[in-house]
């Protein structure tokens, strides 16, 4: 799909049936007729549109005449509720601003729903507008994530924590993990782009990148964090399950020695042999004070030993 999007700092926003000056070429999973037509209208080199399609392209700038194509990686949701990332690409280049991604992202509703004031005609700034709210939705995805983090950490203190928790672990890292690998890359490409050599900056725009930058530091630095927070609670869960097993298993084998001792007495005075105090009143108190005595003794050394 090919959509031309025009909007003046006094007009309102138009949709046009062909491409004019100044407009934003919306280009979202395009077929091969379109992105050879693409290729055809604004002279471009096909190779780097057809990357922009590649789900695992990593962000990089590249420069080819006049031509600037920056690829970058969009935060979205999957049906099932976790994140993933896809690429987006912007050209910039002759009178024209180009974006070329594989689904529609949330960015585009911001803008067709007025939420955000911009220009097709101020191309450089529109790019950077669309950089900043791809930024934002990865806070709020991390934001997220961290709250998620915070939940099941809440859970350990109460040793609620489940194998569900766990598989979650696995699911978000992985997230996390997909983010970084976004992020990284985008932040060297936005310290390319500060230098002025691939896209016109004015004063403005140099300071909208230089708070992307910003932002997408701190970003990195959230989602090392929550990575970090995640193997600490493994770490602990780990720790509190092989002190509750050594506390199992040293209550288990008190309650075998204390059972085993007076059976061991018990057994003897059982068997059908001659045996001393067999024919006395007292045997049995006899034998039950003597097994209460070795229970007694065993009981101190297992104190003294500091074994309970």
């Amino acid at each position: 799909m090919i959509n031309y999007y025009y909007k003046s700092l006094r007009s309102e926003m138009k949709v046009l049936e062909k491409y004019q000056r100044g407009a934003w070429v919306y280009v979202e999973d395009p077929s091969e007729d379109e992105i050879q037509k693409l290729v055809k209208d604004f002279s471009l080199t096909e190779g780097h549109v057809r990357d922009a399609l590649d789900e695992d392209e990593m962000p990089r700038l590249e420069k080819e005449g006049d031509q600037t194509y920056a690829f970058i990686r969009v935060a979205t949701v999957l049906p099932n509720g976790d994140f993933d990332t896809v690429p987006l690409l912007f050209i910039f280049g002759g009178d024209y601003t180009i974006t070329v991604s594989l689904k529609r992202l949330a960015y585009l509703d911001a803008f067709l729903s007025g939420r955000v004031e911009f220009a097709t005609t101020q191309r450089t700034k529109l790019i950077l507008q669309i950089t900043h709210l791809i930024s934002e939705q990865y806070d709020a995805y991390i934001s997220r994530t961290s709250k998620q983090i915070k939940t099941i950490r809440a859970r350990l203190r109460g040793h609620e924590i489940t194998n569900k928790d766990f598989v979650d672990f696995v699911t978000i890292e992985d997230e996390l993990n997909e983010f970084l690998g976004a992020l990284l890359p985008t932040n060297a490409m936005l310290r390319r782009l500060s230098m002025g050599r691939h896209l016109p900056l004015f004063e403005e725009d140099q300071d909208i990148v230089e708070d992307l930058l910003l932002n997408n530091e701190q970003s990195v630095e959230a989602c090392r964090s929550n990575i970090k927070s995640i193997s600490n609670i493994r770490d602990a869960y780990r720790a509190i399950s092989s002190n509750n097993l050594n506390r199992t298993i040293k209550i288990l084998t008190l309650v075998t020695v204390l059972i085993t001792l007076p059976n061991i007495v018990f057994g003897m005075y059982g068997m059908n042999v001659a045996l001393p105090f067999a024919e006395a009143a007292w045997a049995f108190v006899f034998v039950c004070g003597l097994v209460t005595l070795l229970l007694l003794i065993s009981l101190a050394i297992l104190r003294n030993k500091r074994v309970i």
